[in-house]
């Protein structure tokens, strides 16, 4: 029987949290009796998740995972969302697991009050802990997002859920991958004229990003760059 719930989470190189944040999220959705499953996308880890995840899912059904050579966030985050069953779908981060947003996002899919949930960092009445130059980095990246593609919400990356069969046509059209797969995943929802809705986040990291953030720069500028050919100038 397909689950009521999917929750995906891409993890790379998070030996030192990954068992207890699988804990504590598959103990507050037990608690709060979602039927569910939790995949994790773990991808070109080189430390000892791989062998964590394999321990933690031979000891629960509930809780599943792959292998993917190369980190590659949008790529595993993809793959993930094409193994989930659920009828609505989570895509989560390690660092969060935040259960208060599952709280908010889950009533306004099953009320079809919206196809898909975005948790903002930027919207009215969020909170973002994070450090002044990552949350400048999500400021200029939405604003990026505006001018390049027409983006016209706050926040692309980060808390989503929805119905998967609403949103598994979506997925097929996306046409990058890295940290941008998240961003044209939510832009090309909102191009579809699918019920978009975004929530506000109290947003605290339970530990630095392992990946620092100016690497990820040209990559960002290269995807954002081929998005704007394939939907602005060749229609697709």
């Amino acid at each position: 029987m397909a689950p009521h719930l999917s929750v995906v989470i891409p993890v790379y190189n998070e030996e030192s949290i990954i068992a207890s944040a699988a804990e504590e999220l598959r103990q507050g959705l037990d608690a709060r009796g979602i039927d569910y499953e939790i995949i994790f996308a773990e991808n070109g880890s080189r430390d000892a998740t791989p062998r964590i995840l394999e321990d933690l899912c031979a000891k629960n059904p509930r809780l599943r995972w792959f292998h993917s050579e190369r980190p590659n966030y949008g790529s595993a985050l993809k793959a993930g969302i094409a193994m989930a069953r659920g009828t609505y779908v989570v895509c989560d981060e390690i660092d969060l697991c935040d259960l208060t947003f599952y709280d908010a996002a889950l009533p306004r899919l099953e009320r079809g009050e919206a196809d898909m949930v975005v948790g903002s960092k930027a919207a009215k009445g969020a909170s973002d802990q994070r450090p002044l130059v990552r949350r400048a980095a999500t400021r200029v990246h939405n604003g990026l997002l505006k001018v390049a593609l027409g983006f016209q919400g706050t926040d692309t990356h980060g808390l989503k859920a929805f119905r998967r069969e609403a949103l598994v046509p979506v997925i097929q059209k996306c046409v990058v991958d890295m940290d941008v797969f998240a961003s044209e995943f939510v832009i090309r929802a909102w191009r579809e004229g699918l019920k978009v809705v975004e929530i506000p986040i109290q947003l605290h990291e339970k530990r630095q990003p392992s990946i620092h953030l100016f690497k990820r720069v040209p990559n960002v500028l290269k995807n954002v760059g081929k998005l704007f050919y394939v939907i602005r100038i060749a229609g697709k």
